[in-house]
């Protein structure tokens, strides 16, 4: 993985911590920005990219949350890896509720940092590349068009497509022939702000099977996996 120089947003304001992680990351062959305040964090992020940002909880001027919460706002899907002495449940939740991704307290094992680091830039990498739908997507005789948020059945109708129908659309199938759990749906449609009942996602899924299944009983491309969310099958 590190053939390709990765870029991290190092926003830590204990400057000896931060000249440590910074001398460690480097070690491991990324390019590290440092910077020390929320505002300067978010100022970096509106001019460069990052393939990952690692953000202190208390922060001068604006906090981490806050920060991890407008980076979202933004629409940007940087990996974000909290760093907080704050260790209780709730505080974890409020963190991964705002977009975080992982969540580390301090005092933290070093090896365990770079660890958690490469696996979040590794995964979006994967996520990254899965990313590679066109406007529109053709399975069988059913087409998406997500542009136009309009589908056309196998049926020849055509129906039109609530933005959070084509959002989990893409997700399935972006992640095809791999099962998609309830919690990255949640993060990924939702937001970890809103809450649906189970319920709700299942009855997408139930309208995706009456649209594009010709048999919604004995669905081929919708699958559900017990205990774990639901899988796009992709068909030779």
């Amino acid at each position: 993985m590190k053939n390709k120089k990765y870029a991290i947003l190092l926003v830590e304001d204990e400057e000896n911590l931060q000249e440590a992680l910074k001398l460690n990351m480097e070690l491991e062959g990324y390019e590290v920005t440092c910077c020390s305040n929320g505002q300067e964090a978010l100022d970096k992020t509106d001019r460069e990219h990052f393939d990952l940002i690692v953000l202190d909880v208390m922060l001068p001027e604006i906090d981490g949350i806050t920060v991890c919460e407008t980076i979202r706002l933004k629409g940007l899907k940087t990996p974000i890896l909290i760093l907080s002495a704050r260790n209780t449940s709730a505080d974890r939740i409020a963190g991964l509720k705002k977009g975080a991704d992982d969540y580390l307290t301090k005092p933290f094992n070093l090896e365990e940092l770079l660890l958690r680091i490469e696996n979040l830039i590794r995964k979006n990498e994967m996520i990254q590349s899965k990313s590679d739908l066109t406007d529109v997507f053709i399975f069988g005789k059913n087409k998406i068009d997500f542009a136009g948020l309009i589908a056309t059945t196998f049926r020849g109708d055509s129906i039109r497509l609530s933005k959070k129908e084509s959002m989990l659309l893409r997700l399935l199938i972006e992640n095809r022939n791999e099962a998609v759990t309830r919690e990255k749906i949640l993060q990924t449609v939702w937001g970890y702000n809103v809450y649906p009942t189970t319920r709700t996602i299942d009855n997408f899924i139930l309208n995706f099977r009456k649209y594009f299944e010709k048999n919604p009983r004995q669905p081929i491309y919708f699958e559900s996996i017990r205990g774990i969310g639901y899988k796009f099958n992709l068909m030779p």
